[in-house]
């Protein structure tokens, strides 16, 4: 007999991917994916597009409609009576992914949101494993090593995201002496290490908004400190990582670090896309105090399709051990793929889509 499966933060990129292999590789009897009413037609067309791909039957993957910052998750009351009674395995995604989202809007999703499916979720009766998705940005403005075993306030945040995903993942971490729960603290998810397909232009991606517009300069300053890291890890990593540990036993009762192990740094990454995109290395350097003002104003940052927020991971010494990660998905032989092979089809897939306006960010 297989299990029964729900979903918040579908149809996001990372949700549908995972549901997407997750028919593959384990026993699936039923699923569920909590929808916001203004996205059920858009989550309908994604499940037509995953069922095409395998013989899961069609009246077994449903959507239904709530919200997580409702009681209950805003579910109708016999649904929800269902649903205790037979859900085995949740994975919590839905969170607002804004660098620049304002606080009040960010709270309201990340942690009364979370803090609602928390609740919920300690009703379910058959309940096998609770999966949140963290960031390993929750460390804020901390710097050196940063372990997973670390759930440490920082002095300060680089921005309101990092500061309600960390608030989100400590309600989380309490419930692991109550329910068996693995959290997840994912890099910055970038497009599919062979492929280079995504969703949205986000992250890594707003340099290459950059870039594109600024093509016709005559050279390219270096930007950011030289001992600063940017950890990028592809969506195909994440997605056969999670499915791995929220399913084997070791992974219950820890907080893994999806992250590369072996990351560049951020003028490394410059030079890398620089390269691949313009064929031009960098030269000179410009101040991170200019970049910021020159982002300051919102006409620049829509012009250039650049949050002024992602400026603060060109400069922060952060770096993740993801010792833990590393040893326990060794035993299924997963591991990051290096980023140097990626930013080819990387490049290639977003010049193939950059005049698609779907696939960028509404720039404040």
């Amino acid at each position: 007999m297989g299990n029964t499966y729900f979903f918040t933060g579908y149809p996001g990129f990372i949700a549908n991917q995972l549901i997407s292999h997750l028919f593959f590789n384990h026993e699936v009897d039923e699923l569920y994916c909590l929808v916001l009413p203004t996205m059920k037609d858009k989550a309908e067309e994604a499940k037509k597009t995953i069922l095409q791909s395998n013989d899961f039957p069609l009246e077994r993957f449903h959507i239904i409609t709530g919200d997580i910052t409702q009681p209950g998750l805003g579910i109708d009351e016999e649904t929800n009576k269902q649903l205790k009674e037979k859900i085995t395995y949740v994975f919590h995604l839905a969170a607002i992914y804004d660098l620049a989202v304002p606080k009040d809007i960010a709270y309201k999703v990340n942690v009364e949101g979370t803090n609602n499916v928390n609740q919920w979720v300690k009703q379910l009766e058959q309940l096998k494993r609770y999966v949140y998705f963290s960031t390993a940005y929750i460390a804020g403005k901390r710097e050196g090593k940063l372990l997973e075993t670390d759930l440490i306030r920082p002095d300060s945040f680089k921005n309101y995201y990092e500061e309600t995903k960390f608030e989100a993942e400590v309600l989380v971490d309490e419930l692991k002496s109550e329910v068996p729960v693995t959290i997840i603290r994912p890099g910055i998810v970038k497009g599919h290490s062979k492929t280079g397909e995504t969703v949205k232009f986000d992250g890594p991606y707003l340099i290459l908004n950059m870039l594109d517009k600024l093509r016709g300069m005559p050279f390219f300053p270096s930007m950011g400190n030289p001992e600063a890291v940017v950890n990028l890890v592809p969506i195909d990593f994440i997605v056969s990582a999670v499915l791995y540990l929220s399913h084997a036993e070791v992974g219950v009762g820890k907080t893994y670090h999806l992250t590369d192990p072996r990351p560049y740094r951020v003028t490394e990454i410059y030079s890398m896309i620089l390269q691949e995109m313009l064929k031009k290395s960098p030269k000179g350097k410009l101040p991170i105090s200019f970049v910021k003002a020159f982002l300051s104003f919102s006409s620049i940052r829509k012009w250039l399709k650049v949050e002024k927020e992602v400026v603060d991971y060109f400069t922060w010494l952060g770096y993740f051990d993801c010792t833990i990660a590393t040893k326990d998905l060794a035993e299924a032989g997963i591991q990051c793929p290096d980023l140097k092979d990626q930013i080819p089809s990387m490049i290639q897939f977003y010049n193939q889509h950059k005049n698609i306006e779907q696939y960028h960010l509404q720039i404040r």
